[in-house]
């Protein structure tokens, strides 16, 4: 259990996802506009990265691994996330459409998104267990909607309180914002037992 929240603990801080990566920067720097966008982008991912994940381990394990057929698992772990996201954008139509007219913009806007078909390619290369890899997709999408949330709540700050220069208004001050929020969570490695 110690070794499943160190997994935990480390995908949200020390190799966040975003801010350790650089990965899924795109919708962190067009969507973190708006607090509330922001947030529900971030609910998105965690939904879809989790899922994704949990899906397709065992397509790996069971399926192509035994008929050798790893080659393939790009092609299959993106052809997953892309019918998940699919499949749930339906269920949220059909039986939920009040969370659907929330989040259902998010959903298509994922299925392109790096960091879920890296996940499930982090699970292969670090041959992580089925509970690992829950634990781990889960930690990463935490820490990757971390990171959307502050950014976002940090650039609303600074348009109350700051005059940010032309030149740094939008992308620019958001990437000195997630490096600065980089070198903070570096921090986070000297505490025992993460990293």
């Amino acid at each position: 259990m110690a070794e499943l929240l160190t997994i935990f603990l480390a995908a949200i801080f020390t190799h966040n996802i975003a801010l350790t990566y650089l990965l899924g920067m795109c919708p962190i720097i067009s969507l973190s506009q708006n607090l509330k966008t922001s947030f529900g982008m971030g609910v998105c991912v965690m939904i879809v990265m989790t899922l994704t994940a949990m899906i397709n381990w065992p397509v790996y394990r069971f399926i192509l691994v035994p008929t050798h057929s790893e080659y393939f698992f790009f092609l299959v772990f993106i052809i997953i996330i892309a019918a998940t996201v699919q499949v749930l954008e339906m269920v949220m139509e059909k039986f939920f459409p009040t969370l659907q007219s929330l989040f259902g913009v998010f959903l298509p806007l994922i299925a392109a998104n790096s960091i879920v078909l890296v996940i499930s390619i982090f699970m292969v290369l670090r041959d992580y267990s089925y509970l690992k890899t829950i634990f781990f997709s889960f930690g990463s999408a935490v820490g990757w909607m971390l990171a959307i949330v502050t950014i976002a709540a940090i650039r609303a700050k600074l348009r109350l309180v700051g005059d940010i220069p032309d030149g740094l208004k939008g992308g620019g001050i958001t990437l000195i914002i997630a490096g600065l929020m980089a070198l903070v969570f570096m921090g986070f490695s000297g505490i025992v037992g993460i990293g």
